[in-house]
């Protein structure tokens, strides 16, 4: 059974701060995969089309890692960005940060520090959480065998996703992978072999 475990943000995120009359606008937010990550840069890029500038980096799994400076001087904007992301140890993320000019020019370093610390604050609004790989299961019960199933599942500390009450009980839950097996054989001494759940899948969660 796998035991990774990844740090993700809580939440989407908006920040903002003024340095020397440029106005930085940070955004950060939980990302799938690149095409979700383009969809949000591309909205980005629309919601502040007046911007002067719109720079971005994300990190997704262990294997990809983009940014761009978007016309700043190379170097000074989408890489420090990306080292923000790289610092803050979270994957799985992306963020923009959107630039309108004051007027004043603030130097590579200026550029630096101003991205770097758009983007810090931008990922520390969006809280953190560890995240690791849950057994997406699906269970179905008597209405006798209820109460003592969901102490069981209480025990494990499962998400319940979902319960139906019908003919049976039907109840959708998660649990840590790292219980998986563990799980199932204490279902089947508590009730005899006669309730075993099913695996749907598996995503990741925190709990």
């Amino acid at each position: 059974m796998s035991e990774k475990k990844v740090k993700r943000l809580r939440e989407s995120a908006k920040i903002e701060f003024v340095e020397k009359k440029s106005v930085f606008i940070g955004f950060s937010a939980n990302v799938k995969n690149e095409e979700e990550a383009l969809a949000i840069i591309k909205s980005k890029k629309k919601e502040y089309a007046d911007a002067t500038h719109n720079v971005y980096a994300y990190i997704i799994g262990d294997t990809i890692a983009r940014y761009s400076d978007d016309n700043e001087p190379q170097g000074t904007a989408g890489m420090p960005v990306l080292n923000s992301i790289r610092m803050s140890g979270i994957t799985d993320v992306l963020v923009v940060v959107t630039r309108y000019f004051g007027g004043i020019l603030l130097g590579a370093g200026g550029l630096v520090r101003a991205y770097s610390t758009a983007a810090s604050m931008a990922l520390e609004a969006g809280g953190t959480a560890l995240f690791e790989e849950y057994c997406v299961m699906n269970v179905k019960c008597s209405y006798s065998d209820y109460g003592r199933i969901n102490t069981e599942l209480s025990n494990v500390k499962a998400i319940i996703d979902n319960t139906v009450f019908a003919d049976e009980v039907i109840i959708d839950f998660a649990i840590k992978e790292e219980i998986y097996c563990d799980f199932l054989t204490k279902l089947a001494d508590t009730f005899s072999g006669r309730i075993v759940p099913s695996m749907v899948g598996k995503r990741m969660d925190s709990n």
